[in-house]
């Protein structure tokens, strides 16, 4: 891959100010405090709110605590999409800090799946890792390391250390010299205004004429309402880490510098606010 760590460095250690506050029909035996904390992009709700939790629960009776979930504006968050992709979908032009509320009661069945432990989320990780790998390179990169390896990329995302994650992730990130890139690119686009959970099929970073495919080739291809019509007005937004990448941008860069540690390139089209 090409080497422009210091995108690879912000990608993982962008984090959002958010402000965490308890539900106001949960019953406590005193007031419960606002939480603070700055969440990590590429993280899950999951793995990152043990302290939110331990702050809650103590003002709450114990007997009044099952499985928390978080809501922001009446949407039950989803645990197992990354944090940035829940706040760029959701929550991209609202001011900071995002506020998020958090139950311990009436789980949305419906909406959320549960989470009884990390390992949950390591094996949902694990799962898109694989399933990433399949489609760049047959899943021969994956199916050759060792479980220390598949360990060392869970315990790098789940200790926060850039470090040990790439130095088994980069291996994801390559490809034959005579390839010009991977197989096919992982990728999930996401519509605010969409019932649809998300849009991915098979896309190659390669045209076939051997010139690269860009994001705008992706959009026009699998989501052309996405796109702005030459004389019409922009009327969404395309986010990724919470940035706008132009359009020209080509995809196995992306692919490289600008997937979630599961290896996806999640995609937000979100309306452009009108003010």
């Amino acid at each position: 891959m090409t080497d422009d760590k210091d995108v690879l460095r912000d990608v993982w250690f962008g984090r959002i100010p958010t402000c965490f506050t308890l539900y106001q029909d949960e019953i406590t035996e005193r007031e419960a405090e606002p939480y603070y904390l700055l969440l990590p992009r590429i993280s899950y709700l999951t793995l990152v709110t043990d302290k939110v939790k331990k702050h809650f629960q103590k003002v709450m009776r114990q007997e009044e605590v099952s499985e928390i979930w978080f809501e922001y504006e009446g949407t039950p968050l989803k645990w197992h999409y990354p944090i940035g992709l829940l706040f760029d979908l959701h929550a991209s032009n609202t001011a900071l800090p995002w506020s998020i509320t958090v139950h311990f009661k009436n789980f949305p069945e419906k909406d959320l799946l549960h989470c009884h432990s990390k390992d949950v989320i390591e094996a949902h990780f694990m799962a898109c890792i694989k399933e990433a790998d399949a489609l760049k390179h047959k899943s021969q990169v994956i199916n050759e390391m060792q479980k220390k390896d598949h360990k060392q990329l869970w315990m790098g995302l789940q200790n926060d250390k850039f470090e040990q994650f790439w130095a088994i992730n980069r291996k994801l990130m390559e490809y034959p010299p005579e390839d010009s890139g991977f197989r096919y690119i992982p990728f999930r686009i996401y519509q605010a205004t969409t019932e649809r959970p998300f849009i991915q099929k098979l896309f190659r970073p390669i045209a076939s004429g051997g010139q690269l495919h860009t994001l705008g080739d992706l959009l026009k291809d699998v989501c052309p309402s996405a796109i702005t019509p030459e004389d019409g007005e922009q009327k969404t937004q395309v986010m990724i880490h919470g940035i706008e990448p132009m359009l020209e941008t080509p995809l196995q860069w992306l692919s490289e510098h600008m997937s979630y540690p599961d290896n996806f390139l999640h995609i937000s089209i979100i309306p452009r606010p009108t003010d």
